[in-house]
C-alpha cells in the first residue's frame, strides 16, 4: 500500500528480565528508525483483502483474534443472567436545573454486590430525547470529576489509596478534565465511573476485580493469552454500555467511548471488540494504544511491559527484543473500528507517548477505512500536522499544545467529531 511507511527497527531491545537495565528512551526522530509496517490488507495466509466481505469475513476475525492472543488478553464473554443495573439517586436540577444526574450501579455478578461499577450519568434536561451520549472511565473516583456535592464519594477507598489519593478530600479535583456543564450543553449527556472499580491498577495475578468472573470463558485459552488488565476494563466499558441502554433518555447506538492515557489504550480494545461503540476516542493512549509500536521512540514495548506489567497478557512480553517480529501493529487496531469514527489526539509535550507514532497509526488505518466506503483520514498528508490543527475525517487526530492531559480543547474537537457523525 503506497501509505504504509518503511523503515528498520533501530538497535535490539535488552532481554525482558529485572536483572538488566532498561533502555534509555530516544527522543530523537532521526534515530526513530526504520521499519516495514504490516499490510492490514494482506492476510496471513498472503492473500490479499480486496473487498468488505473479505474484511469482515476472514482479515478483521484475523487481527482480533491475533491482538487478543499475543498482546491484550483474549476478551471473555458475559454471563447476562449474572448482570444487573439499578439506579441508585437522581437530581434533576443539576447545573442550576440544565441537567439530571444518576447514580447507576452495574452489577457484574448478580446477586453478589460485587465486583460492582457505579455510573455517574448527566444528561440535558433541554435536549431532544433520546440523546447520544459519552462515556469515559476517570482514575480517581466519581466524585473527583464534578465539584457539585450531590455526587456520592466513591465507596471503592481501598483502590483509591493504593493509587495514593485520598478520595475525601479530593472532590472536583479532576474536573477540567470532564466539562459536565460544557457537554450537555451541546446535547449530550456524559456517562463516567471510576475504572478500578472494574479492576485493580496493580499486578495482582488477576485475582480481583472482575478477572474471577472469566473463568468459565477462559477454560479453552491458554493461560499465556487470557485477559490481562486493560482487556478486563474494556470489558467493563461495554458493561457500562448494557447499562446505558437501560436508560431511555440515552441512545445507546450514539455513544462514543472516550479514554485518556491508559484508558485510551483501553478505548481503542473496546471499541474494535465492541462494535455498538459508535466512536471511538484515543487520547494521549501511546505505547500500546496508538502509537505504533515498531517505532523507537519514548515509551516502548519493553518500556511499558516493566512497568506495568498486568496491563498486557504474558504472551507479549515474548515479543521485547523482537518488536519486528509482532504479527501486526497499532494502525491495524484502530483498522478493527472501521468503518466507525474514531479520533486519535495527541498532546506536543508529551513526546513518551510518540505523537508521531500516534498520527501514523491513524493514517495507516486509512486503506481499511477507503476499502469500506467511507472517507478514512480525508485529504491528510503523510506528516502530522502542526500543533492544534485537526486532519481527517471519519479517521481523525489532532495535536494539541501542551502535556498528557484531557483538557476543554480536546473535548471541543471531540464533540464536532460527535456532532458531525452522531448527530440525526
Amino acid at each position: 500500500m503506497t501509505k504504509l511507511l518503511y523503515g528498520l527497527f533501530f538497535g535490539a531491545a535488552a532481554l525482558f528480565t529485572s536483572a538488566v537495565p532498561a533502555q534509555e528512551p530516544n527522543y530523537d526522530e532521526a534515530a526513530a528508525g526504520t521499519y516495514v509496517l504490516p499490510d492490514p490488507l494482506t492476510a496471513s495466509d498472503g492473500s490479499a483483502v480486496t473487498t468488505p466481505d473479505d474484511w469482515f469475513a476472514k482479515r478483521r476475525p484475523e487481527l482480533l483474534e491475533l491482538f487478543g492472543r499475543e498482546m491484550y488478553g483474549v476478551m471473555p464473554g458475559v454471563d447476562r443472567s449474572r448482570l444487573a443495573f439499578e439506579t441508585l439517586r437522581t437530581d434533576p436540577v443539576a447545573f442550576d436545573g440544565k441537567a439530571t444526574f444518576k447514580e447507576m450501579r452495574v452489577y457484574f455478578d448478580a446477586p453478589n454486590p460485587a465486583p460492582k461499577l457505579d455510573l455517574l450519568i448527566c444528561i440535558p434536561n433541554g435536549a431532544e430525547k433520546p440523546v447520544p451520549a459519552f462515556l469515559v472511565l476517570n482514575f480517581q473516583g466519581n466524585h473527583t470529576t464534578c465539584s457539585d456535592p450531590w455526587i456520592s464519594i466513591s465507596d471503592n477507598t481501598e483502590a483509591i489509596h493504593t493509587r495514593g489519593v485520598d478520595g475525601r478530600e479530593r472532590r472536583g479535583h479532576k474536573k477540567d478534565r470532564y466539562p459536565f456543564e460544557m457537554i450537555v450543553d451541546r446535547g449530550y449527556a456524559l456517562a463516567t465511573g471510576f475504572y478500578e472499580d472494574i479492576d485493580p491498577d496493580f499486578d495482582d495475578q488477576r485475582r480481583n476485580g472482575v478477572h474471577p468472573l472469566f473463568a468459565p470463558f477462559e477454560r479453552d485459552v491458554p493461560e499465556e493469552s487470557r485477559a490481562a488488565t486493560i482487556t478486563a476494563w474494556a470489558w467493563g466499558l461495554s458493561r457500562a454500555l448494557d447499562g446505558l441502554e437501560t436508560i431511555p433518555e440515552i441512545d445507546a447506538s450514539r455513544v462514543t467511548v472516550v479514554g485518556h492515557s491508559r484508558l485510551g489504550k483501553t478505548t481503542l480494545w473496546a471499541g474494535a471488540n465492541d462494535p455498538r461503540f459508535a466512536a471511538v476516542v484515543s487520547n494521549d493512549s501511546g505505547c500500546g494504544g496508538a502509537a505504533l509500536t515498531r517505532r523507537n521512540f519514548g515509551e516502548t514495548i519493553e518500556s511499558i511491559n516493566r512497568a506495568f506489567p498486568h496491563w498486557f497478557c504474558p504472551k507479549y512480553k515474548t515479543y521485547v527484543g523482537r518488536v519486528g517480529e509482532l504479527p501486526f501493529d497499532q494502525h491495524e487496531l484502530i483498522a478493527l473500528i472501521a468503518p466507525r469514527p474514531v479520533y486519535v489526539a495527541s498532546a506536543s509535550e508529551d513526546l513518551w507517548a510518540d505523537p508521531t507514532g500516534e498520527f501514523l497509526s491513524a493514517y495507516n488505518a486509512d486503506p481499511v477505512y477507503r476499502l469500506l466506503g467511507t472517507e478514512g483520514i480525508g485529504e491528510a498528508a503523510p506528516d502530522p500536522p502542526e500543533a492544534d490543527a485537526p486532519v481527517g475525517a471519519v479517521v481523525r487526530y489532532h495535536r494539541r499544545t501542551g502535556k498528557h492531559d484531557l483538557t476543554e480543547y480536546d473535548w471541543a474537537q471531540y464533540l464536532d467529531f460527535a456532532d458531525r457523525y452522531l448527530q440525526r
